[in-house]
């Protein structure tokens, strides 16, 4: 029996996990939806997050982590007195002028002759975890291989050991940690800031190092990216760039690699159209940020009283941008709910933002995903899940749409 909207909560568990009924429910009823929870708006619409982001002036970037509330102090301090750096506004949290600066430098270290370049170790990369696992059957996908391909690949263009992969994913969820809760608990805030004071005094050290004798690796890159008319990042802005690229390099690649492996599994009859024609596998890739998209929302703040598609949204209020909602508009996607590598604006999706925002690490995902599925396509047959999802099949988080466990098994092909 179809429920009405006051039936949905975003922060039930269940629903957060799987909130396509109630997109589609708000897409009816109410596109900018306030969420009686929070006081949020969230905004649903593809024209109308379209708007946002491209109107920084009303729609500001500017936001602190709202769901920290009370503890953002607690934060602060432990970093802080621990000898860490308290939160500055970088990258995507700034607005333009100041956001160009800092989006100039991270377009002069993610170009596209770079991530040409890293192809071919992508293509080690998936082959050797490929190679780890295919003799068994089966594999933890999450671990094995959703989340290694790109830690790896971060982690060396970062200039760190691979072997690290786990402690730098244990620092990604600690970074994240007040957006995989409903509510935060001040343990909870307290245990992430103390790992992430980790990381910080371990960047730290590799900062100064790659200032003195820089390398070939991002890190480098990042300390001596100005030019002549530029001042160099300080050491406050160099960990906030990195607070946002080990968070995004991990998080959401890795919730992108999962779920086209979960597409092919409810869809089997696709792993033959790839296998046997490779073309496909581009569509297929932008049908898996369309339908299950990565980054389900990003927070904005309005800097004025505005009005959206017939909601005033009063100054200082958080705005939640909808790409996850947005990616299902029936206004713009045929059967939206449906998964067609086959629709003819495939790739029209807003997984990776629009405007000056749009994902700096975009063009690097994409080849991550085209060199992973192209690998588990040719060497995987007969994919299917090991044991049974949990429900609910994603950790909560209002922001993302991370799986807690996904177990494949399959025959060599």
């Amino acid at each position: 029996m179809a429920k009405t909207l006051s039936e949905f909560s975003m922060l039930d568990p269940h629903v957060n996990s799987e909130p396509w009924d109630m997109y589609a429910e708000i897409h009816k009823e109410c596109p900018v939806y306030q969420m009686p929870e929070t006081g949020a708006f969230l905004v649903t619409k593809y024209d109308d997050l379209r708007q946002v982001l491209r109107d920084p002036e009303t729609f500001s970037s500017d936001v602190r982590v709202a769901s920290m509330g009370q503890f953002e102090e607690l934060q602060r301090s432990i970093l802080v007195e621990g000898g860490g750096w308290e939160h500055v506004q970088t990258l995507q949290r700034t607005d333009p002028p100041e956001h160009g600066r800092y989006r100039r430098l991270i377009d002069r270290v993610f170009t596209i002759k770079r991530v040409r370049e890293l192809t071919p170790r992508i293509d080690q990369v998936v082959s050797e975890l490929i190679d780890n696992f295919i003799e068994k059957g089966e594999c933890d996908f999450n671990d094995e291989f959703a989340m290694r391909m790109p830690g790896i690949i971060i982690a060396e263009q970062l200039g760190l050991d691979h072997s690290q992969v786990s402690t730098f994913k244990k620092w990604a969820d600690a970074m994240l940690g007040a957006s995989r809760s409903a509510v935060a608990g001040e343990e909870e805030i307290r245990e992430n800031a103390k790992i992430e004071l980790e990381a910080q005094l371990f960047f730290a050290k590799i900062f100064e190092e790659r200032r003195a004798v820089p390398q070939n690796d991002l890190m480098s890159a990042f300390v001596h990216s100005q030019t002549e008319d530029e001042d160099p990042l300080s050491m406050h802005e160099l960990q906030n760039m990195m607070h946002q690229l080990i968070t995004g390099g991990f998080e959401t690649t890795q919730s992108a690699i999962n779920h086209g492996m979960w597409a092919l599994i409810r869809y089997p009859e696709l792993v033959v159209k790839l296998k046997e024609d490779a073309s496909l596998l581009k569509p297929f890739i932008e049908e898996v940020l369309r339908w299950e998209a990565p980054v389900q929302f990003l927070a904005r703040r309005a800097a004025k009283d505005v009005e959206l598609n017939g909601t005033l949204i009063p100054k200082d209020s958080m705005i939640l941008v909808g790409y996850g909602p947005a990616s299902r508009d029936e206004s713009k996607f045929e059967c939206p709910h449906q998964f067609d590598i086959e629709r003819s604006n495939v790739g029209a999706h807003l997984a990776f933002g629009s405007g000056g925002h749009f994902c700096p690490g975009a063009l690097l995902a994409r080849q991550e995903m085209m060199s992973s599925f192209s690998g588990l396509i040719q060497r995987l047959d007969n994919i299917e899940l090991a044991r049974p999802l949990p429900a609910p099949v994603h950790n909560f988080s209002l922001f993302f749409l991370p799986m807690k466990e996904f177990h494949v098994k399959f025959t060599k092909a």
